[in-house]
C-alpha cells in the first residue's frame, strides 16, 4: 500500500513540475511534435497541388459498353444536361454524382464513370434497347429489351425501326414481356410474328398477331399449368381446317373454353360467345363461331 502511495506521489510532482525537468518526457513530446508538424506540411502540399490548374476537368470521353456505337445519346444533350453538373476537379469530382447525371439521360440504361489521368473522365454507356412501344395511344412510352420503360422520344427512332406494341396496367411491364416472348413462340408454326400485347387491369390478355387474328387468353393465373399451352396447341393443329372453311376470314378467336375455342368470322357483329357457355357440354374438340346471323356451335369434320 505505501509503494501504491509512494508511487502516486511521484507522478503528482512530475506533473506540477515543468516538463523540462523530465528529458525522457521531453523527448516524446517532441517526436509527436515533428511528426505533427510533417502531416500538416504534407496534407497542405497536397491540398495545394490538387487545386492547380493542370488538374481542373477538361475532357469527358464518352463510349459505348457494348460492339456498336451509340445512337441517341447525342454530345448536344451531353453537354445541355450534364456536363454543367460536373462539380470539381481531377481529385474532387464525385463519381457517383456523374454517373447519376448520365443515367438520368433518356437513352441512357447504365452508366460506369472512371478518372483519367490527369484531368480527365471516361464515361462508358449502356444505351436503350427499344423492343417495343409501350402504353396507351396518348401516353405512349418505350420499354427495353429487359421489360423496363424509359422515356426515349419515338420521334428519334429510325423511320424503317419496327416495334411490338404492349401495354398493361402500371408496374407490369416485365410480366407483359414475359407473355410476349412466350406467345412469340407458340406461334412461330404459322410463320406470324405477336404485333401487339394488351394486359387488362383484371390481367386478362389477348395479342394480334402479324396475320390479323386477334386471339384472347383470359386470366393466366385463372388456368392451371400447361393449360393455355395445350389450347394452343389445339388451334394450331386445328387451324388448317378453319382456314379452309373461313380462307382470309378470321378476325378473332377465343381461347378461354375447356372444350374448344371461338371463332369470329369478318364481319360478324361484335359480340361474342360469353366464356361461361360450355359447347354443347361435349368432350370432343370443337370450335364455336359468331356468324352473321346467329350464334352457334359447329363441329369440325
Amino acid at each position: 500500500m505505501s509503494t501504491l502511495m509512494n508511487r502516486l506521489s511521484e507522478l503528482c510532482v512530475m506533473a506540477a513540475g515543468p516538463v523540462w525537468n523530465y528529458p525522457e518526457r521531453m523527448a516524446e513530446i517532441s517526436r509527436w511534435l515533428m511528426r505533427f508538424f510533417v502531416l500538416v506540411v504534407l496534407v497542405s502540399v497536397l491540398l495545394w497541388i490538387s487545386q492547380q490548374p493542370v488538374f481542373t476537368l477538361r475532357h469527358v470521353q464518352i463510349e459505348s459498353a457494348g460492339d456498336k456505337d451509340l445512337q441517341h445519346v447525342q454530345l448536344a444533350m451531353v453537354r445541355s444536361q450534364v456536363l454543367d453538373k460536373v462539380q470539381g476537379n481531377f481529385f474532387s469530382v464525385h463519381l457517383q454524382d456523374v454517373k447519376k447525371a448520365f443515367e438520368a439521360l433518356p437513352w441512357v440504361r447504365q452508366a460506369s464513370v472512371r478518372r483519367a489521368w490527369p484531368n480527365g473522365l471516361v464515361v462508358s454507356i449502356e444505351e436503350q434497347k427499344p423492343l417495343a412501344v409501350w402504353g396507351k395511344a396518348e401516353q405512349q412510352k418505350l420499354m427495353n429489351v429487359y421489360g423496363e420503360v424509359f422515356a426515349g422520344s419515338i420521334t428519334e427512332l429510325d423511320e424503317n425501326t419496327s416495334l411490338v406494341e404492349l401495354s398493361g396496367p402500371d408496374g407490369s411491364s416485365k410480366e407483359v414481356l414475359r407473355l410476349y416472348q412466350k406467345s412469340s413462340a407458340w406461334f412461330k408454326p404459322w410463320d406470324a410474328e405477336v404485333k401487339s400485347l394488351a394486359l387488362s387491369d383484371r390481367y386478362a390478355w389477348h395479342i394480334k398477331l402479324s396475320n390479323g387474328v386477334r386471339i384472347e387468353f383470359g386470366r393466366e393465373e385463372e388456368q392451371a399449368k400447361g393449360v393455355l399451352e395445350q389450347r394452343v396447341a389445339q388451334l394450331i393443329q386445328y387451324w388448317p381446317q378453319v382456314q379452309q372453311k373461313w380462307p382470309s376470314r378470321v378476325d378473332a378467336v377465343d381461347l378461354r373454353y375447356p372444350n374448344g375455342f371461338a371463332v369470329r368470322i369478318v364481319g360478324a357483329p361484335v359480340k361474342t360467345i360469353p366464356p361461361s357457355i360450355k359447347v354443347e357440354n361435349r368432350t370432343e374438340q370443337l370450335i364455336a363461331f359468331v356468324n352473321h346471323d346467329d350464334q352457334r356451335s359447329e363441329e369440325l369434320k
